[in-house]
């Protein structure tokens, strides 16, 4: 069995209205989830249950240093706290889309809530976001 070995370094853009966010070099980690609603098509006869995909399911969550400032984290989460229109652009290592890197592209994506402080006595701030819906596509082709 082949094995490969893996060091991420995960490329993250968020755009929010007409700004987009490089926020890269401020994650220090993200999972992305992708599926699709499960509907039962059994019918009679069927000795067990049948399903089909329905709707697409994503959810993105990430852990961010938390910054302030122009074009930093907590603008970012303030614009998009609710908006329900976020994009974000996600690769496992570098911007150069192959089979070995792929590129999903999540479009819609909510942030229903975040923490904008989040503050112990010497420790680097951090937050965790978690974006929710909207569509998902996977890019393999280089541009």
């Amino acid at each position: 069995m082949a094995t490969t070995t893996f060091l991420s370094n995960a490329t993250v853009n968020i755009t929010q209205g007409m700004t987009s966010y490089d926020v890269s070099d401020q994650c220090t980690s993200l999972t992305l989830t992708i599926g699709q609603d499960e509907l039962e098509v059994t019918a009679f006869g069927d000795t067990g249950h049948k399903y089909v995909g329905g709707l697409q399911s994503v959810e993105v969550t990430m852990t961010l240093f938390l910054s302030y400032g122009t074009g930093e984290i907590e603008p970012l989460i303030a614009a998009a706290v609710g908006q329900g229109n976020t994009t974000l652009v996600i690769s496992p290592s570098g911007t150069t889309e192959s089979a070995s890197n792929p590129e999903y592209t999540i479009t819609n994506a909510m942030l229903a809530s975040a923490p904008v402080i989040n503050s112990s006595v010497g420790e680097l701030a951090t937050v965790d976001l978690t974006f929710t819906g909207g569509t998902w596509a996977r890019d393999i082709t280089a541009p």
